[in-house]
């Protein structure tokens, strides 16, 4: 047997092991980031609005460059890629941190109490057991 055959069965081996939970926090999380994009498309068609749009194109830019990095995580994780999990970990306690200034300072309790419990969700898949499993690779077989 060849080496390709060798890796082409390994990696469909390792992609039956994903956890269901992985693709769905995947899929929640390049939602996040497909949320971002949109939010950068409005950005550029409010720049043509602007008296300056320079600094609403830069605004915009920088919303692209992060949505796409989310977005890019969340396709990691519904492929069943590993390194897709840390970044989706941390965009996911930046935005608990901005759902507690959403329901708190900035007295806007609906919709802090919903990204909160929508970051909550994928935090607590991205931590159940068959997910911590996966991501450090252990396999229960080997028990």
């Amino acid at each position: 047997m060849t080496s390709t055959h060798r890796e082409e069965r390994r990696s469909v081996s390792t992609q039956e092991q994903v956890p269901p939970a992985v693709r769905v926090a995947g899929a929640l999380t390049a939602l996040q980031g497909l949320t971002g994009l949109a939010f950068a498309v409005v950005l550029v068609l409010h720049a043509f609005d602007a008296p300056r749009p320079g600094p609403v194109l830069g605004e915009a830019a920088y919303f692209t460059v992060l949505a796409g990095g989310i977005l890019a995580a969340g396709v990691g994780l519904v492929l069943g890629r590993h390194w897709g999990r840390t970044p989706a970990i941390v965009v996911q306690l930046l935005l608990l941190g901005i759902a507690w200034y959403m329901y708190g300072p900035s007295d806007r309790q609906l919709w802090g109490a919903l990204l909160g419990a929508y970051v909550v969700l994928v935090l607590f898949l991205l931590f159940t057991n068959p997910v911590r499993r996966w991501a450090l690779g252990v396999d229960e077989r080997d028990e």
